[in-house]
């Protein structure tokens, strides 16, 4: 009975290594320009047979002003940084530490390795896998390979994941021809696409995507690491 219960440890440890590993093996894989990513969101919604909408859409193709909005709006240092802002993860530590609420201090390459290989909700072990994940993953892609990921795998409405996607589903045009507000609202209602409904907005949601369309105006120094 011990050995079974060893074996079956050992064969569990395995697995969980495995589990472990796999991510890092996929990253340079995924450096490749043909191979389009899907996320762990999307293999639930196959498996659940609820289905999704995902139309992989090159870079070039996307929309420079998309570009900008989602850059102002979730990670403005992007092209500074190498994966992780340790000046943001220190602030939500000490916020944490004090007993304060915290803010998000999530950078678009950990919410990429995040998509791809992790799960949402918060818990310091997800954050413990996704923080070398997303330095990895930076330092092996290009940042135009790392947003090319990010805006074709990042959910805009239940079951709609990419720009392109979201761009038809929520104003029926393509993901290059999106205008400064349109791509303000979708930048705006990624942190809750279920709730922010870009097509649909609201009060709030119309004055965010003001802001972020200024923010966005100015953003020239910002993203030469995309646009050299």
């Amino acid at each position: 009975m011990s050995r079974r219960l060893r074996r079956g440890w050992r064969k569990a440890l395995l697995v969980a290594l495995a589990l472990l590993v796999l991510p890092y093996l996929l990253i340079p894989v995924y450096a490749l320009g043909f191979v389009h990513p899907v996320s762990t969101l999307m293999l639930r919604d196959l498996v659940t047979f609820q289905g999704y909408d995902r139309r992989w859409v090159d870079f070039e193709d996307i929309a420079p002003v998309l570009v900008q909005s989602v850059m102002m709006s979730e990670d403005g240092q992007f092209c500074r940084h190498g994966g992780v802002d340790w000046g943001e993860m220190r602030g939500v530590v000490n916020d944490a530490l004090e007993g304060a609420s915290t803010r998000g201090a999530s950078t678009i390459p950990m919410q990429t390795v995040k998509n791809l290989y992790l799960w949402n909700g918060r818990s310091f072990v997800r954050k413990a896998l996704e923080l070398p994940l997303a330095m990895v993953a930076d330092t092996v892609w290009s940042k135009r390979r790392l947003m090319e990921i990010y805006l074709n795998v990042a959910e805009w409405g239940p079951g709609i994941y990419g720009i392109e996607a979201a761009a038809q589903h929520h104003f029926d045009v393509p993901a290059s021809k999106l205008s400064r507000r349109q791509a303000a609202l979708l930048a705006v209602s990624l942190p809750n696409p279920i709730d922010r409904n870009a097509g649909k907005p609201g009060r709030g949601l119309q004055r965010l995507a003001v802001v972020i369309e200024r923010r966005a105006s100015r953003s020239g120094e910002y993203i030469k690491c995309l646009y050299e």
